[in-house]
């Protein structure tokens, strides 16, 4: 009795849990969700009352007035191009490293663990100063410049920073796939290349959408190197947002403040809810594997 009651006091602890977790993340953003439908007056009362009507404008005013929606083209733009970048270059770096052997490959392994432990918050500076320089070089060319406020080299920056997570990751998923399937792909004519794109890749379907949803969330969530490469109007969505809030703030006029924090949030609800049985998927056969 002893075991049974100690069993269920640890489930009920773990649901106690469960729940004030979930209701730490439900509650801001649901208040979020109401606070951006409220008109201004709204806001003097109860911050807690319920709106009394869908104050759309505030949506409206956002995207034309505050122009959140260009920040937010700007930021999906850059976010798909930087995931098709850095899915380009490391699917295959990821599928060499994990199935074969050529020289120097302990040396680019450490490399790539290297990567890993580099902030990129900490060589904002240093990527500033190169582009600027390459800006200046070609000045006689491009007058206006090409590598400042430039959203594709916004992407390529994302991509190139996160290429060492994302081999990491993948190369461990390539390894723990059994090499029988690429030998038996081989023994029916298949060449390298469709191996990996037509066997390995497909079977290695999970660990790239846990990839793809950690580095939508880093590139979609920043704002360091997003504030540092794009100074001119084309801003992102978190850039735009900071604007935003200084502006309104100022003005009291908080209803478009949080329709523009829907619109950081709501993205993000939506990749997850679309990949999120995937993800599921594939900590359960990684779980199971071997």
């Amino acid at each position: 009795m002893t075991t049974i009651s100690a069993r269920r006091t640890g489930r009920a602890l773990t649901y106690v849990l469960v729940i004030a977790i979930a209701l730490a993340i439900v509650v801001p953003v649901g208040w979020v969700l109401l606070a951006s439908v409220k008109s201004r007056s709204e806001f003097y009362g109860s911050p807690w009352a319920l709106p009394k009507g869908l104050h759309l404008q505030n949506y409206v005013d956002a995207f034309r007035t505050a122009h959140m929606g260009q920040y937010f083209l700007t930021s999906v733009v850059v976010t798909v191009l930087a995931l098709g970048f850095v899915l380009v270059v490391s699917v295959p770096a990821a599928y060499v490293v994990a199935r074969y052997e050529f020289r120097g490959q302990k040396l680019v392994e450490i490399a790539l663990l290297g990567g890993l432990f580099v902030n990129v918050n900490y060589i904002v500076v240093p990527i500033f100063l190169m582009l600027v320089g390459w800006d200046r070089s070609l000045v006689d060319v491009l007058p206006g410049g090409f590598f400042i406020d430039n959203p594709a080299i916004l992407s390529l920056v994302y991509a190139a920073t996160s290429i060492p997570f994302t081999i990491y990751l993948l190369t461990a998923y390539f390894r723990s796939i059994p090499a029988d399937y690429a030998e038996a792909a081989a023994l029916d004519g298949a060449s390298r290349l469709r191996i990996m794109t037509r066997v390995m890749l497909p079977m290695a379907r999970p660990a790239v959408t846990t990839v793809i949803l950690f580095d939508f969330l880093a590139y979609w969530n920043d704002f360091i190197l997003a504030l540092t490469l794009l100074p001119g109007d084309g801003k992102t969505l978190q850039v735009g947002l900071l604007n935003l809030m200084t502006a309104q703030k100022a003005a009291a006029d908080y209803g478009r403040l949080y329709a523009g924090m829907v619109l950081v949030i709501v993205p993000v609800l939506i990749v997850y809810a679309l990949i999120q049985r995937r993800l599921i998927e594939g900590m359960a056969a990684g779980g199971v594997k071997g």
